[in-house]
């Protein structure tokens, strides 16, 4: 049964598991899609069912994904789901020896690199959303002058609105208001920085 809750990433086998950028990728696709076989994630990031579904036996050996309950007759497909909410990656299980933070860096880069692409997805294909949804979309950036324990204080309400938002959209959405919702990317960064 997937939790309600993230799950807290501290050891390096997990981490280079979910690191791979196709299986982040496939991960990020079933958080979206909530159960999908191999078949349909293949075709979601162009790949081959095979090496998806070699893929999907990887992040399960780590416990990021899991089996789910079949959604059609056919008893050959596997259905995934992931075991939890989400993941979460903190700094402090990985700084004390300089593989594990090269690791935890690279992991870093990549979500950036693919968070920035999927933002320039959205960018290149705007005039197709309508205006409605390009005047919704966000960007913006904020330069602040705060304490690290400030930067830890703001970010925590952050994500407070944010849960807010997500667990209204999905009681509307399950009570039956599907029209017009889609899935919304939402990205922060807070980081200190010099000129």
């Amino acid at each position: 049964m997937t939790s309600k809750e993230n799950r807290r990433i501290s050891d390096m086998g997990t981490l280079k598991a979910i690191a791979h950028p196709l299986r982040m990728r496939l991960y990020r696709a079933l958080t979206v899609a909530a159960t999908a076989t191999a078949s349909q994630l293949a075709e979601q990031v162009d790949e081959a069912p095979s090496l998806v579904s070699y893929h999907l036996r990887k992040l399960a050996e780590h416990g990021l994904i899991e089996e789910a309950e079949a959604q059609s007759e056919d008893g050959r497909e596997r259905w995934w789901r992931t075991a939890s909410e989400g993941v979460s990656i903190r700094d402090e299980d990985f700084r004390d020896a300089p593989e594990k933070a090269a690791a935890h860096t690279a992991f870093g880069r990549l979500l950036v690199d693919q968070r920035a692409d999927l933002y320039r997805r959205f960018l290149d294909e705007r005039h197709a959303w309508g205006s409605a949804w390009s005047d919704a979309a966000a960007d913006s950036e904020s330069t602040l002058r705060l304490t690290a324990a400030e930067l830890a204080d703001l970010n925590e309400e952050l994500l407070d609105v944010v849960r807010k938002y997500d667990a209204k959209g999905r009681a509307d959405e399950a009570a039956g208001a599907t029209e017009g919702r889609e899935n919304v990317a939402l990205h922060m960064y807070g980081f200190p920085f010099r000129p």
